[in-house]
C-alpha cells in the first residue's frame, strides 16, 4: 500500500484555509511548509503566546497526503471552491510508499551528548557510555528532547549549578527532561510543573523510567515553597508574565536560570527581572540565551 503526495504554492492568506478544506474534502493529511526553505528568503518563525505577528508565509507550499487511488483533480477543485478560489492550483503528485514508520521514526533520533558525563538516550539505543549520567527519554508529544538549544543551555547549566541534595524546581517542565537531570545530577528535593496536564503525565512517566523521585504537578495544583535552584525554559512572553511568580520560588541566595529567550530579547527581561535579582547572560547558543542570575 501506498500514498500520493500532492503539493503546489499558495500565500500565507490561503493556506491555512485550503488545508482545512483539503481535509474536508478526503485528505488524510495537510500540513504547511515555507517554500523559501534553505534559500536566502527562508524566514523561520517561533510562535509565542501572546506574541503579535503574521504567521505563514507569503510563499508557503501545502502539501497533502492523499490515498493512492484518490480522484485529484476533483479533490483539489472540491477545495478550491469551498474557499473560493476560482483559478486552478498548478499542483505536482508524488508517491508515498509504505514503510515501517515506527522504524524511520527511532531511525531519525540518536542519543545526544551534553557533556563528557551526560547523555540523552532514546530508550531503543544502547547508551554509547554506561558509565556516564544516561537520561532515558523518547520523543513525545511534551516538550524537551534535548535537542533544542534551549534545553542544552539548560542542561549545561544545572551540570555547573547542581550541588548535593539542593533543591531544584523546573517551572514549565514539559517533558520532565531538566528536573530528571537535576536528579540523577545528584539533587535532593525535585519538583516540576507545567500548564499541560498531558506534559505532567509525560513528567511523571519519564522519571519513572529514569528511577528518580520528583513531583510534578499541573496548574490545578500549584507548586508552593522556595527553592535553592529554579529554572525555566519556556518563552519570553510567559517568562514576562510569571516573573513574580518565578522569582518567589527562588529561596534568598538562590540561582534562577531563564532559556527560550532570543538573543534580542535577553536585554528585556534581564530589565524585568531586575525587581527581584540582577540577572546576566551565562551562555548562547545559535540565536538563544540563557540567563542566570542569584537572588539577594
Amino acid at each position: 500500500m501506498g500514498w500520493l503526495s500532492v503539493s503546489f504554492l499558495t500565500d500565507a492568506s490561503r493556506a491555512d484555509p485550503l488545508c482545512d478544506a483539503l481535509m474536508a474534502a478526503g485528505a488524510l493529511s495537510a500540513s504547511i511548509e515555507d517554500a523559501d526553505a534553505g534559500t536566502p528568503d527562508e524566514r523561520p518563525q517561533f510562535g509565542e503566546p501572546g506574541s503579535i505577528n503574521s504567521p505563514g508565509w507569503d510563499h508557503s507550499r501545502v502539501v497533502a497526503l492523499l490515498e493512492e487511488d484518490a480522484d485529484v483533480p476533483a479533490l483539489l477543485a472540491e477545495a478550491s471552491a469551498a474557499i473560493g478560489l476560482s483559478e486552478p492550483l498548478n499542483y505536482a503528485v508524488g508517491t508515498v510508499a509504505d514503510q515501517n514508520w515506527v522504524q524511520l521514526t527511532q531511525s531519525q533520533f540518536d542519543p545526544i551528548r551534553v557533556s563528557e558525563r551526560l547523555w540523552i538516550v532514546p530508550s531503543w539505543h544502547e547508551s554509547p557510555d554506561p558509565a556516564a549520567i544516561n537520561l532515558i527519554l523518547d520523543p513525545g508529544m511534551a516538550f524537551g528532547t534535548g535537542s533544542h538549544p534551549t534545553t542544552r543551555l539548560c542542561l549545561e547549566w544545572l551540570e555547573r549549578t547542581v550541588s548535593p541534595s539542593c533543591s531544584v524546581l523546573d517551572y514549565g517542565c514539559g517533558s520532565g527532561i531538566l528536573a530528571i537531570a537535576a536528579a540523577r545530577l545528584g539533587a535532593g528535593r525535585v519538583a516540576g510543573v507545567d500548564i499541560d496536564p498531558q506534559a505532567v503525565e509525560s513528567a511523571r512517566a519519564n522519571a519513572e523510567r529514569n528511577e528518580v523521585s520528583a513531583l510534578f504537578a499541573d496548574s490545578a495544583e500549584p507548586v508552593a515553597g522556595e527553592y535553592d535552584l529554579v529554572v525555566a525554559n519556556i518563552l519570553s512572553n510567559p517568562l514576562r508574565v510569571l516573573a513574580p511568580a518565578i522569582c518567589a520560588h527562588v529561596r534568598s541566595g538562590g540561582c534562577l536560570a531563564l532559556s527560550g529567550i532570543l538573543r534580542e530579547q535577553a536585554e528585556e527581561i534581564i530589565a524585568i527581572y531586575a525587581q527581584w535579582l540582577p540577572m546576566e547572560v551565562a551562555d548562547t547558543r545559535e540565536d538563544w540565551v540563557c540567563l542566570s542570575g542569584v537572588k539577594p
